[in-house]
């Protein structure tokens, strides 16, 4: 048996976190934000029907140096009835994370996926204080499968790509 000196771990500790993949928010804000309320105060009165709600989801990142990353995640919703809008907003809200140590071929997975996952509960948090403030019951947007969203997106991309008969490509840096 080989003497060997003991250590308390330090040095192993250091090797691990200079190589193990991390993902840090450095930052997160809101980039920007409307909300309209059009018809108000008409639209604020009692409605006969539920009005119909539409959502749409929308990510981009932009890498801004070799491990910080810039995620917005777009929220644009309305609320309408038969004859009127009773209310509309969008919201960019942006993050900057510092992605490490991860796999090429699983960073623009992680950026795309995991980031948007981060930003979420505080994007749907100004989206239902502002239609509250708005005069409205708060909409609490459900949960997002932002795994399906990113999926639906590379197909997407794949499937312009083969029509146009060329290389996947895309505006997304990641």
């Amino acid at each position: 048996m080989a003497d060997t000196p003991a250590t308390n771990g330090a040095q192993d500790n250091a090797a691990a976190e200079t190589t193990a993949p991390s993902l840090n928010a450095l930052a997160q804000y809101t980039k920007d934000f409307s909300f309209e309320n059009p018809t108000a105060p008409r639209s604020l009165a009692p409605q006969q029907a539920q009005p119909k709600i539409g959502i749409q989801v929308n990510v981009n990142a932009k890498q801004m140096s070799e491990t910080d990353y810039e995620v917005e995640l777009k929220l644009e919703g309305d609320a309408k009835t038969d004859d009127a809008v009773m209310f509309k907003f969008e919201l960019t809200y942006a993050g900057v994370f510092r992605v490490k140590n991860v796999p090429k071929e699983q960073l623009h997975p992680v950026v795309m996926i995991e980031c948007p996952r981060l930003l979420f509960p505080f994007a749907r948090q100004i989206v239902a204080e502002s239609v509250r403030n708005g005069g409205f019951p708060p909409l609490y947007i459900d949960p997002i499968d932002f795994v399906a969203l990113y999926r639906q997106r590379v197909a997407a991309a794949q499937q312009a790509a083969a029509t146009q008969g060329g290389a996947p490509g895309g505006t997304q840096n990641a």
